[in-house]
């Protein structure tokens, strides 16, 4: 089975993540797509961070039904915070008829050599990128484990719905409406 592998915090979960992993999943030979949920990520701060149970719902609210995308909490049972070399070592030891391709946005790709282990993932996993307005991955950087898909980008970011929140803005259209009835229900970013 080929799954590709969403990594992110989902702090929380938007029509943009949603969107591409919908897009990823009609238009690619991938069987499934996992969106992994990062409960710390090395590279953010943990303070703005939801629980990551509550993030992890959020998203499976958001999928239900869908048939190709699920969710993940294999990065709740590893050491924190979470590098994705690691997860990725666990996840091929526990599923070794599996092959992993990661999913990134251009802006992540252009990093991944400063990340904990990249040769390990630079040299054993397929990687998936979708554009970024600003981050051009050069040609030399790609081969046949490294493409560019064109995805349909939203200019929506989690950090930007919670700055919404705080200033009592309207989310709706921004998330999906379960999602924005839980995040009120619970005031998750008041």
């Amino acid at each position: 089975m080929n799954i590709g592998l969403y990594f992110g915090s989902f702090n929380p979960v938007h029509n943009g993540h949603l969107i591409i992993a919908n897009h990823i999943a009609n238009y690619t030979d991938l069987d499934r797509i996992w969106f992994v949920v990062s409960p710390q990520s090395p590279y953010k701060r943990q303070e703005t961070l939801i629980n990551e149970n509550h993030r992890k719902h959020l998203i499976d609210l958001s999928i239900e039904g869908e048939k190709k995308l699920r969710t993940s909490n294999i990065e709740f049972k590893l050491p924190k915070p979470s590098y994705t070399a690691e997860t990725l070592l666990y996840l091929s030891e526990k599923h070794p008829d599996y092959r992993f391709t990661i999913i990134l946005g251009s802006d992540s790709f252009l990093n991944v050599r400063k990340w904990k282990n990249s040769d390990y993932l630079w040299n054993n996993f397929a990687f998936l990128i979708y554009k970024r307005p600003g981050f051009e991955v050069k040609k030399e950087m790609l081969s046949e484990k490294r493409t560019v898909i064109k995805a349909p980008l939203l200019q929506i970011s989690s950090s930007q719905i919670r700055e919404m929140i705080r200033e009592k803005k309207s989310i709706r259209y921004m998330v999906p409406e379960i999602v924005k009835e839980q995040i009120d229900i619970h005031q998750y970013y008041d």
